[in-house]
């Protein structure tokens, strides 16, 4: 007689293990240079994590990088405007709505994280990028829920 092992056990056995599909990380490094150009998130994560290490060994005032969200309409005019926002601001315009969210300025060697909820981000244009004077011209990408 043959054994019958059911499907859904036989396909839980053969699925790989999947990390948090809310929790994303995200490396920038002394070239600025993030480690992707792309992020996505499923549309069934009420928030994500970002967790963003700066893998070069360059000190913030020389290299600093953060990780901000914007819509991609916004994108290019929240960049320009965190230019005079200063470090102690992270680059970023002070209280400003379309910041959707970020994480604070990091050196070579250091971690940081910021987590957010994504309530009506699906299927929205949205762009990650690092704030920091000059950096966000080619440290940006896509980011999407859905």
């Amino acid at each position: 007689m043959k054994k019958v092992i059911p499907l859904l056990l036989l396909s839980a056995l053969a699925a790989p293990a999947f990390a948090d599909d809310c929790t994303l990380a995200v490396e920038a490094n002394d070239a600025m240079q993030f480690n992707t150009k792309a992020l996505s998130v499923p549309a069934t994560c009420k928030e994500v994590t970002i967790n963003l290490t700066h893998t070069g060994k360059l000190p913030i005032t020389a290299m600093g990088h953060n990780w901000a969200l914007t819509t991609t309409v916004d994108f290019q005019d929240v960049a320009t405007a965190g230019m005079s926002a200063g470090p102690d601001n992270n680059y970023l315009p002070k209280d400003d709505a379309r910041v959707l969210a970020h994480t604070k300025l990091i050196g070579g060697g250091e971690t940081t994280s910021v987590t957010f909820p994504t309530e009506g981000m699906a299927g929205k244009d949205l762009t990650f990028f690092c704030s920091f004077p000059g950096h966000w011209a080619m440290m940006k990408g896509s980011f999407k829920v859905g």
